[in-house]
């Protein structure tokens, strides 16, 4: 397939879109919202000239953080507009910039949607999260002579052998981009089978090891538990869960609760639109639950605390004596693992961690993740870690040490974007 047959496709396949479009709005109706933006109309007065971001949704966003924060120190005279495809990403986007940066959703992958788009923003340059790859907006920029980065970019064996069968519009696509600024050396050589040019191409490592606590946020965590009472309480987290992972987790929660009846579990959906019915769902299961939205302080008897909340992630984790990381029990390849580590946290997780193979080997490697299969082994885990302070602290430290042995990436990101801006 080339890319005039990947446009001809995707027009005929415009009312699928929009009944995939209509049905997320039914699910979550902030779909609903800013509709013209995806055609590229109405789209916010943007101050042109500057960097164009684009982080597809909101793992992407928080990845991208440490990027921008550095780029709006480094560059203040150049606006910042960051893109994304859904409302939890932009309200992320909102959370953690404010006013700081320009923002609106990507169009859709249309010629003339992306050249409107472009035509409005006129960025100098384009920086891509990860590996959200989109021909049109590609190419379009390539006409234009923008520059496009694919930055902290990512390609399992998996996701290279899709885009293989596509070579005829994989190829020129990856061969129009300027730099691709690759995690591992086993993901660049999956781009230049792919038909990246070899020299655009450089291991960097991964942004996500230079990831920066603020003590504020250790000293509020602290703070909050001792409002609790909850100093002595074990607390544990598992955080971005999917479908079908709740009920195993609140079935090894009601385990640990046989073993410790103090037990706290902050449980913290992926998606708004499933914070209700995990609300639900607990009160179901008979166990008193509190909502983090509604700023009611955890009593003693509240065995569940619902993290319904954007933008607290961290906070929450933070709150948490152990942490287990959801998208892995079910086969959705799993979630940021650093973030815990890189909070002192001991990590667990499921197996399904095809996302982050190489994070999670050498979080593995090191002691610092512990997977498990079912609510059982989870059950088992949390409970060994609550009972064995050594092997906690052990953990802490293994998890600490992978994330200092690994950072520098956001550096070297760094600099090759500040040279492509000087040509």
């Amino acid at each position: 397939m080339n890319r005039t047959l990947y446009t001809l496709l995707f027009h005929l396949g415009l009312p699928l879109v929009a009944l995939r479009l209509a049905w997320r709005a039914w699910r979550a109706p902030a779909y609903a919202r800013r509709v013209g933006e995806r055609f590229a109309f109405g789209l916010p007065d943007i101050r042109p000239g500057g960097i164009w971001v684009h982080a597809v949704s909101v793992g992407e966003s928080i990845a991208a953080a440490p990027m921008v924060r550095a780029l709006l120190e480094r560059h203040p005279g150049l606006p910042i507009t960051i893109t994304c495809m859904t409302p939890t990403g932009s309200e992320r986007i909102r959370a953690l910039f404010g006013d700081r940066v320009q923002h609106c959703y990507l169009p859709y992958d249309l010629p003339w949607a992306a050249a409107r788009f472009l035509g409005h923003v006129r960025p100098k340059l384009a920086v891509i999260m990860e590996t959200e790859l989109w021909p049109n907006h590609i190419h379009q920029c390539a006409r234009r002579g923008i520059p496009v980065v694919l930055a902290n970019a990512r390609l399992s064996e998996r996701s290279a052998r899709g885009y293989a069968r596509f070579g005829k519009l994989t190829a020129p696509m990856l061969a129009e981009l300027s730099w691709i600024a690759v995690q591992t050396e086993a993901e660049a050589e999956r781009f230049r089978r792919l038909g990246a040019h070899p020299e655009c191409v450089t291991v960097t490592g991964s942004i996500k090891y230079d990831l920066r606590i603020d003590p504020a946020l250790l000293q509020g965590a602290s703070e909050l538990r001792s409002q609790w009472g909850a100093e002595a309480r074990p607390v544990w987290i598992a955080a971005s869960t999917h479908a079908g992972e709740d009920e195993i987790i609140l079935a090894a929660h009601k385990a640990l609760l046989k073993q410790r009846p103090d037990a706290l579990l902050i449980l913290v959906p992926r998606h708004p639109e499933r914070f209700g019915p995990v609300f639900e769902l607990c009160r179901r299961e008979g166990l008193a639950t509190v909502r983090r939205s509604t700023g009611e302080p955890v009593s003693a008897s509240d065995a569940v605390l619902l993290g319904d909340t954007m933008g607290e992630l961290l906070f929450l984790y933070a709150l948490a004596d152990i942490a287990f990381v959801g998208g892995s029990l079910v086969a959705n390849g799993g979630h940021n693992l650093l973030e815990p580590a890189a909070l002192g946290k001991p990590v667990l997780s499921g197996a399904h961690l095809f996302n982050f193979l190489e994070i999670a080997a050498q979080l593995r490697d090191a002691g610092a993740l512990v997977e498990v299969a079912d609510a059982h082994e989870l059950t088992t885990q949390v409970g060994g870690l609550w009972s064995e302070p050594k092997r906690s602290m052990a953990m802490h430290d293994a998890g600490l040490d992978v994330l200092k042995a690994n950072q520098g990436a956001l550096e070297r990101l760094l600099g090759g974007i500040a040279r492509l801006l000087q040509r």
